[in-house]
Protein backbone atom coordinates (compact mmCIF):
# COMPACT_ATOMS: atom_id res chain seq x y z
CA UNK A 1 0.00 0.00 0.00
CA UNK A 2 1.44 3.49 -0.78
CA UNK A 3 2.10 5.59 1.85
CA UNK A 4 1.90 9.62 2.17
CA UNK A 5 5.48 11.41 3.46
CA UNK A 6 5.65 14.36 4.96
CA UNK A 7 8.84 15.17 4.14
CA UNK A 8 8.83 18.14 1.47
CA UNK A 9 11.68 16.55 -0.27
CA UNK A 10 14.15 18.35 -1.89
CA UNK A 11 12.59 21.65 -3.70
CA UNK A 12 12.53 21.56 -7.51
CA UNK A 13 11.39 23.69 -10.40
CA UNK A 14 8.93 20.97 -11.27
CA UNK A 15 7.93 19.52 -7.71
CA UNK A 16 4.49 20.98 -8.19
CA UNK A 17 3.99 19.64 -11.81
CA UNK A 18 5.01 16.07 -10.49
CA UNK A 19 2.60 16.23 -7.53
CA UNK A 20 -0.15 18.23 -9.43
CA UNK A 21 0.44 15.22 -12.56
CA UNK A 22 0.42 12.77 -9.74
CA UNK A 23 -2.94 13.70 -8.19
CA UNK A 24 -4.35 14.02 -11.59
CA UNK A 25 -3.76 10.31 -12.15
CA UNK A 26 -5.87 9.54 -9.58
CA UNK A 27 -8.80 11.26 -10.87
CA UNK A 28 -8.82 9.55 -14.01
CA UNK A 29 -10.84 6.34 -15.05
CA UNK A 30 -8.72 3.01 -13.85
CA UNK A 31 -8.88 1.75 -17.45
CA UNK A 32 -6.64 4.87 -18.62
CA UNK A 33 -4.59 4.48 -15.20
CA UNK A 34 -4.16 0.48 -15.90
CA UNK A 35 -3.36 1.66 -19.49
CA UNK A 36 -0.50 4.17 -18.76
CA UNK A 37 1.02 1.48 -15.84
CA UNK A 38 1.34 -1.59 -18.40
CA UNK A 39 2.46 0.78 -20.99
CA UNK A 40 5.32 2.00 -18.65
CA UNK A 41 6.48 -1.73 -17.57
CA UNK A 42 6.05 -3.18 -20.90
CA UNK A 43 6.52 -0.51 -23.90
CA UNK A 44 9.91 -0.58 -24.21
CA UNK A 45 8.82 -3.82 -26.13
CA UNK A 46 7.87 -2.52 -29.40
CA UNK A 47 11.20 -0.73 -29.57
CA UNK A 48 12.82 -4.42 -29.87
CA UNK A 49 10.09 -5.01 -32.24
CA UNK A 50 10.60 -1.80 -34.70
CA UNK A 51 13.83 -2.84 -34.59
CA UNK A 52 13.69 -6.20 -36.01
CA UNK A 53 10.81 -4.62 -38.76
CA UNK A 54 13.78 -2.37 -39.30
CA UNK A 55 16.36 -4.98 -40.31
CA UNK A 56 14.02 -7.14 -42.35
CA UNK A 57 12.71 -3.56 -44.41
CA UNK A 58 16.63 -3.03 -45.06
CA UNK A 59 17.30 -6.89 -45.87
CA UNK A 60 14.68 -6.68 -48.19
CA UNK A 61 15.57 -3.46 -50.05
CA UNK A 62 19.75 -4.29 -50.12
CA UNK A 63 19.83 -1.28 -48.69
CA UNK A 64 23.36 -1.50 -45.74
CA UNK A 65 22.43 -3.29 -42.83
CA UNK A 66 24.95 -2.35 -40.54
CA UNK A 67 23.70 0.32 -39.12
CA UNK A 68 20.01 -1.32 -38.61
CA UNK A 69 22.07 -4.18 -36.86
CA UNK A 70 23.77 -1.93 -34.82
CA UNK A 71 20.52 -0.15 -33.37
CA UNK A 72 20.32 -2.67 -29.99
CA UNK A 73 23.81 -1.85 -29.51
CA UNK A 74 23.51 1.79 -29.90
CA UNK A 75 20.23 1.61 -27.54
CA UNK A 76 22.77 -0.72 -24.43
CA UNK A 77 25.08 2.08 -25.12
CA UNK A 78 22.81 4.92 -24.20
CA UNK A 79 21.71 2.66 -21.40
CA UNK A 80 25.17 2.42 -19.64
CA UNK A 81 25.61 6.12 -20.07
CA UNK A 82 22.46 6.50 -18.37
CA UNK A 83 23.02 4.50 -15.16
CA UNK A 84 26.97 6.15 -14.93
CA UNK A 85 24.68 9.43 -14.92
CA UNK A 86 22.28 7.84 -11.90
CA UNK A 87 24.94 6.62 -9.75
CA UNK A 88 27.21 9.96 -10.30
CA UNK A 89 24.02 12.18 -9.32
CA UNK A 90 22.08 10.06 -6.94
CA UNK A 91 18.72 11.59 -7.14
CA UNK A 92 15.92 10.29 -4.88
CA UNK A 93 12.78 9.19 -6.09
CA UNK A 94 10.05 11.99 -6.52
CA UNK A 95 7.85 9.27 -4.64
CA UNK A 96 10.51 9.06 -1.84
CA UNK A 97 10.26 11.99 -0.81
CA UNK A 98 7.22 13.83 -1.41
CA UNK A 99 3.93 13.66 0.13
CA UNK A 100 2.03 11.84 -3.10
CA UNK A 101 0.79 8.34 -3.53
CA UNK A 102 1.83 7.00 -6.77
CA UNK A 103 -0.27 4.60 -9.04
CA UNK A 104 2.67 1.97 -9.33
CA UNK A 105 4.74 0.70 -6.17
CA UNK A 106 7.68 3.22 -5.13
CA UNK A 107 10.96 1.83 -5.58
CA UNK A 108 13.63 1.96 -3.19
CA UNK A 109 15.54 3.98 -1.65
CA UNK A 110 18.86 4.13 -3.61
CA UNK A 111 16.97 3.35 -7.57
CA UNK A 112 18.02 6.44 -8.66
CA UNK A 113 15.93 8.72 -10.38
CA UNK A 114 17.78 10.57 -12.64
CA UNK A 115 17.59 10.49 -15.35
CA UNK A 116 14.69 8.37 -16.34
CA UNK A 117 16.25 4.84 -17.82
CA UNK A 118 12.91 4.32 -19.87
CA UNK A 119 13.27 7.62 -21.28
CA UNK A 120 16.97 7.20 -22.33
CA UNK A 121 16.14 3.79 -24.16
CA UNK A 122 12.91 4.67 -25.98
CA UNK A 123 14.69 8.07 -27.22
CA UNK A 124 17.55 5.84 -28.53
CA UNK A 125 15.76 3.67 -29.89
CA UNK A 126 13.73 6.24 -31.67
CA UNK A 127 16.69 8.33 -32.81
CA UNK A 128 18.57 5.29 -34.40
CA UNK A 129 15.06 3.97 -36.09
CA UNK A 130 14.74 7.76 -36.89
CA UNK A 131 18.33 7.60 -38.73
CA UNK A 132 17.99 4.19 -40.47
CA UNK A 133 14.14 4.03 -41.08
CA UNK A 134 12.00 7.00 -41.28
CA UNK A 135 8.90 5.11 -41.45
CA UNK A 136 9.18 3.65 -38.44
CA UNK A 137 11.37 6.29 -36.63
CA UNK A 138 7.68 8.38 -37.29
CA UNK A 139 6.13 5.31 -34.92
CA UNK A 140 9.32 5.06 -32.26
CA UNK A 141 9.33 9.44 -31.68
CA UNK A 142 5.82 9.69 -30.26
CA UNK A 143 5.96 6.21 -28.69
CA UNK A 144 8.92 7.36 -27.18
CA UNK A 145 7.62 10.94 -25.90
CA UNK A 146 4.81 8.34 -24.40
CA UNK A 147 7.19 6.49 -22.77
CA UNK A 148 8.44 9.19 -20.91
CA UNK A 149 5.39 10.89 -19.71
CA UNK A 150 4.18 7.89 -18.47
CA UNK A 151 6.99 7.49 -15.93
CA UNK A 152 6.02 11.04 -14.81
CA UNK A 153 1.84 9.79 -14.31
CA UNK A 154 2.98 6.70 -12.33
CA UNK A 155 5.15 8.65 -10.25
CA UNK A 156 7.98 7.11 -10.80
CA UNK A 157 10.16 9.74 -11.84
CA UNK A 158 9.69 13.99 -11.86
CA UNK A 159 9.09 15.73 -15.06
CA UNK A 160 12.88 16.48 -15.31
CA UNK A 161 14.35 13.12 -15.16
CA UNK A 162 11.81 12.20 -18.11
CA UNK A 163 12.95 15.21 -20.10
CA UNK A 164 16.83 14.85 -19.62
CA UNK A 165 16.08 10.98 -20.40
CA UNK A 166 14.78 12.17 -23.70
CA UNK A 167 17.49 13.94 -24.51
CA UNK A 168 20.21 12.35 -23.32
CA UNK A 169 19.15 8.79 -25.38
CA UNK A 170 18.23 10.97 -28.56
CA UNK A 171 21.39 12.71 -28.29
CA UNK A 172 23.35 9.47 -27.99
CA UNK A 173 21.03 7.70 -30.29
CA UNK A 174 21.61 9.99 -33.23
CA UNK A 175 25.52 10.26 -32.59
CA UNK A 176 26.36 6.34 -32.25
CA UNK A 177 24.02 5.70 -35.29
CA UNK A 178 25.94 7.83 -37.17
CA UNK A 179 28.77 6.40 -36.20
CA UNK A 180 27.80 3.32 -37.56
CA UNK A 181 26.80 4.73 -41.09
CA UNK A 182 30.00 6.25 -41.56
CA UNK A 183 31.75 2.90 -40.86
CA UNK A 184 29.18 1.16 -42.87
CA UNK A 185 29.78 3.80 -46.02
CA UNK A 186 33.88 3.35 -45.24
CA UNK A 187 33.14 -0.46 -45.49
CA UNK A 188 31.50 -0.42 -48.83
CA UNK A 189 34.21 1.86 -50.36
CA UNK A 190 37.01 -0.62 -49.25
CA UNK A 191 34.90 -3.57 -50.74
CA UNK A 192 34.79 -1.73 -53.55
CA UNK A 193 37.61 -1.88 -55.56
CA UNK A 194 38.16 -5.36 -54.80
CA UNK A 195 34.43 -6.12 -56.84
CA UNK A 196 35.82 -4.39 -60.16
CA UNK A 197 39.29 -6.16 -59.70
CA UNK A 198 37.35 -9.23 -59.98
CA UNK A 199 35.36 -8.76 -62.86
Amino acid sequence: MNRLLPSAGPVFYDNGLYTGVTRLAHHTPAAMDSLVSVWSAYGLGLFAVLMIIAWWRARTAGRPQLPVLAVPAVVVLAFLASDVVKSWVNEQRPCQVLPVAPLDPCPAPGDWSFPSNHAVIAAAAAAALWSVDRLLGWIAAPAALLMAASRVWIGAHYPHDALAGLLVGAVLGALLTNVAKRIAAHDALGRAPRRELRR
